[in-house]
């Protein structure tokens, strides 16, 4: 069952991300009144390890007189504390929180179940907007994500940035699922434990507490860097891999993240190939379809582009590789700014 609270447990702005689950005993939806009542919808640890947006909302609400003086509602809903508990993305056995919204391409967990609950809440209270706050674990810029090229959704992500990514996979995320209910945006905060992060988030969200309506005007083209997210990008379980630490079947460079947001040309490496077995990369698009051979082929044992890309969310952390990816792969889409005015 989902627990619901209208108002914050006592001390709980006093407690890091690590202590949450003792204090609340699981995932929690918390609603505070505002001055103007359509919520502001707040998601935080959808990954227990991400701990940005609970340290911004901790920020924002002590801002606020502990969230009594707020000048809009918010309803924040705390995800992965048992997670976070001990400094995970997910617990062993876990599906991801992040994967088990509505529309997912997987059923039948209680975290599906919950988080069904959790949308339908929202939608009856007709919130103003949604914002999930996450981190990275590689070298990435700041960044805000969209599913819809709405004006509104652009110019939510816009006011996080001039750096926005538009993506339909994967499935099952939070700002997907709220996306048929307001304008709604993922964002991206940089490494945990990075305090430039925390503070680009709470003076993101104490701006969105003061909106008033959302833009109806298109984005102008100088002012945002829109990129589409084409395919993602897995390791098969059946072959090994590091970052240049020891011997495996693929050997990543040890500063591969530094590749994130850059434009790569056609023949760029990514590594070495100590095995020959196929297939080395899993990739595929939007449609879930196998795009391998479109972007990588191995040549005198280097994994090298076959076209130019730009990649996000490169990571040299071994455990997201294995429970989420390797990265994104993108493309430049400015040409589709308008293409819904």
């Amino acid at each position: 069952m989902l627990q619901e609270l209208t108002s914050l447990p006592d001390g709980l702005l006093g407690l890091p991300a690590d202590q949450l689950e003792a204090a609340l005993g699981g995932p929690v939806l918390i609603h505070l009144p505002g001055k103007r009542p359509a919520p502001l919808f707040l998601s935080v640890l959808m990954h227990g390890n991400e701990t940005v947006g609970w340290e911004a909302v901790r920020k924002l609400l002590k801002r606020y007189e502990g969230g009594r003086d707020l000048p809009r509602a918010i309803a924040l809903f705390i995800g992965n504390v048992s997670a976070a508990a001990l400094g995970l993305r997910r617990l062993p056995g876990q599906p991801d929180y992040n994967r088990v919204w509505p529309g997912s391409e997987t059923d039948g967990t209680p975290e599906h179940t919950m988080m069904r609950q959790v949308t339908e809440t929202i939608a009856r209270l007709k919130p103003f907007a949604s914002v999930d706050v996450h981190n990275n674990t590689g070298l990435n810029p700041h960044y805000a994500c969209v599913n819809r090229l709405d004006a509104s959704f652009l110019h939510l992500a816009n006011l996080f940035g001039r750096t926005v990514v538009y993506f339909l996979r994967p499935k099952g995320v939070q700002s997907m699922a709220l996306a048929e209910i307001c304008p709604a945006v993922t964002l991206e905060c940089g490494k945990v434990g990075q305090a430039r992060g925390v503070d680009h988030a709470l003076e993101y969200l104490d701006a969105c507490l003061h909106l008033f309506e959302h833009p109806r005007h298109p984005v102008a083209d100088q002012d945002i860097d829109l990129f589409h997210t084409v395919a993602q990008v897995k390791v098969p379980e059946t072959l090994s891999f590091s970052f240049g630490d020891w011997e495996a079947d693929i050997l990543f460079a040890p500063d591969l993240d530094h590749m994130n947001f850059r434009e790569l040309p056609r023949g760029t490496s990514l590594g070495r190939i100590h095995v020959d077995r196929r297939p080395i990369l899993n990739v595929r698009d939007e449609r879930g379809e196998d795009v391998t051979a479109r972007f990588f082929a191995v040549e005198e044992g280097e994994l090298r582009l076959r076209t130019p890309v730009m990649p996000s969310m490169l990571t040299t952390n071994r455990a997201v590789v294995r429970q989420d990816c390797l990265c994104y792969l993108m493309e430049r889409y400015d040409t589709h700014l308008h293409e819904r005015d």
